[in-house]
C-alpha cells in the first residue's frame, strides 16, 4: 500500500494520504486525552511518543505532534502504522462509539446560521481539507461567527489570516450582519 505524505502549514501537522478513501462517515477528530482503549486504531498511533491529536477524513488522515517531537522519526513510523491498519481492515475504520458528542438540545439553525454553513462547506472546507485542516462552524451571536478549527488548522501560524482575511471577509461578503469571526477552543 502507498501513502502520500503531505506537509500542510503548520509545520506539526502532516497529511497522510492513501491511495484509496477511507470508509467514514464524517470527519472525526482526536487528542491524545481522549480514551482510545476500544479502538485499535487510534490506541496505536496515540502510542506513539510525540502524537498530540488525529484528524480522520475519507480522503486523508492529519496527524499532529508535539513541539518537541521530530518529523524524521515520526513519519515513517506513522506511515506505517496507517498504511498496515488501513490494508488489513480494508480501509475501514470504525469510529462510531469514540468521540462522540451527544447534545439532544441543539437548538435549529436560523437561516443566517444555515448560510453559513453552507458556506464554510462548500467554500471553505474543501480548501481547509486539502491542506489536512477543517473548520466547523459552532455559533453565530451577535454579529461574530464562532468557528472550530481542527487537525492542521488548529495552531496553524497563518491560522488567524486565514480566519480574518479569508473567511471573514468572505462571509461579511454575503452578509452584512456579520461583523467577526472568532476561532473557539
Amino acid at each position: 500500500m502507498f501513502i502520500n505524505v503531505e506537509e500542510t502549514p503548520n509545520p506539526n501537522t502532516l497529511k497522510f494520504i492513501p491511495e484509496k478513501d477511507i470508509n467514514v462517515d464524517r470527519s472525526y477528530i482526536f487528542k491524545n486525552t481522549d480514551n482510545h482503549k476500544n479502538n485499535d486504531f487510534l490506541k496505536n498511533l496515540f502510542d506513539i511518543d510525540g502524537v498530540e491529536s488525529i484528524l480522520i477524513d475519507s480522503g486523508f488522515i492529519s496527524v499532529t505532534k508535539d513541539n518537541s517531537s521530530s518529523w524524521a522519526v515520526l513519519r515513517t513510523i506513522l506511515t506505517s502504522k496507517i498504511g498496515v491498519f488501513l490494508e488489513k481492515n480494508n480501509y475501514v475504520i470504525d469510529l462510531t462509539l469514540n468521540n462522540e458528542k451527544v447534545n439532544d438540545n441543539k437548538k435549529p439553525l436560523t437561516d443566517i446560521e444555515k448560510s453559513i454553513v453552507e458556506l464554510l462547506e462548500t467554500r471553505v472546507k474543501p480548501v481547509v481539507a486539502s491542506h489536512g485542516g477543517e473548520i466547523s462552524f459552532n455559533s453565530f451571536k451577535n454579529g461574530t461567527v464562532y468557528l472550530e478549527l481542527k487537525g492542521s488548522c488548529a495552531g496553524c501560524p497563518s491560522s488567524t489570516a486565514t480566519l480574518k482575511m479569508g473567511i471573514e471577509n468572505m462571509l461579511k461578503h454575503y452578509h452584512k450582519d456579520i461583523k467577526e469571526v472568532v476561532e473557539i477552543n
